[in-house]
């Protein structure tokens, strides 16, 4: 006879909603074009796309051409951190998604340039774990908590274009 795991707490499955309708909404190219119009008008004209998130990961993009690239012929750094920023900030907004106000604010940013991005830069965080962790600290304990997470900016062949470390604070609102 199998035991079957008993159904996750109705809070689980709310959360679990919060956290796929955020997803949904920032992959969706036409709502994310919306939400970047009214909040984030720089990174619309710019071209930022989120091409993945899960509670792991997130990727974002930004093309090379004539609206980020520089007098040098690379994407300008302004350009590159938008896109740097936002995937590590939507692996924030999805720790959280469904929970109670919490704000997060950057408070520090690291960045070094190895090569210049003369094609699309795709940016990658894979540091969700440690953003989830800092949420779940300030909520349990009301205290305020900082995470630093690293996303890895590369063009299509794989060439490293920068780095950059981006530190989180999280404090519950009152």
């Amino acid at each position: 006879m199998t035991e079957s795991a008993a159904p996750p707490p109705d809070s689980t499955r709310k959360l679990e909603a919060a956290r796929r309708k955020l997803v949904r909404q920032v992959t969706n190219p036409w709502l994310m074009r919306l939400y970047m119009l009214a909040k984030l008008p720089l990174g619309l004209f710019a071209g930022l796309r989120v091409r993945h998130l899960d509670p792991e990961r997130c990727e974002t993009s930004v093309p090379y051409g004539w609206r980020s690239k520089n007098p040098f012929r690379s994407t300008y750094f302004a350009a590159q951190s938008m896109a740097a920023e936002m995937s590590t900030g939507a692996l924030a907004m999805l720790a959280l998604a469904g929970r109670p106000p919490v704000a997060m604010l950057i408070v520090g940013l690291d960045a070094e340039f190895g090569k210049k991005a003369t094609s699309l830069a795709t940016f990658t965080c894979a540091d969700g774990a440690a953003l989830f962790a800092a949420v779940e600290e300030t909520l349990a304990s009301g205290e305020p908590a900082v995470a630093t997470v690293e996303t890895v900016g590369r063009m299509p062949d794989g060439t490293v274009v920068s780095r950059f470390h981006f530190t989180w604070s999280f404090k519950r609102r009152r």
